[in-house]
């Protein structure tokens, strides 16, 4: 599965830059993605529908997390591409509870070697390893009172 959740973070980053971008509906462009990659395990279809939906029912407040805790990058300005795998990288860290921090940090910086610019990984790292240091917090920002 290691191997499939790599190519489906590409498949996710691809399939939230075009709703990002060109504002695509949403849910054309998952079932899009899926038709196109229809040798998909069952699990890895469940994946990928969970992040893309995850990541744009919580942008908003994945983007303030990103904007206090990173204020010298505004959302705004960040090229589409960055913006997507932060948000990515911090709704896992947030709400998959099956992804260690470290190895969310990880495929964070090889989406952004695949396909940003030069900067691009060391950029997202950065930021990550900005966010990490917070993580308590950034989890108490997302936790519900009882």
């Amino acid at each position: 599965m290691k191997r499939e959740r790599r190519q489906l973070r590409n498949l996710i980053i691809q399939a939230l830059y075009e709703i990002d971008a060109v504002d695509h509906p949403p849910q054309e462009v998952i079932a899009r993605y899926l038709k196109q990659n229809d040798n998909l395990s069952d699990d890895g279809t469940e994946f990928f529908k969970c992040f893309i939906e995850g990541v744009l029912s919580t942008t908003p407040e994945l983007d303030n997390v990103i904007a206090t805790f990173a204020p010298e990058w505004p959302i705004d300005q960040l090229a589409v591409l960055d913006r997507n795998i932060l948000r990515i990288a911090l709704w896992e860290i947030v709400f998959y509870d099956e992804t260690p921090l470290k190895v969310a940090i990880n495929e964070a910086v090889e989406l952004a070697k695949r396909f940003g610019s030069e900067s691009s990984a060391r950029f997202v790292n950065g930021v990550l390893g900005t966010l990490a240091e917070q993580e308590q917090e950034i989890r108490r920002r997302f936790t519900v009172p009882d």
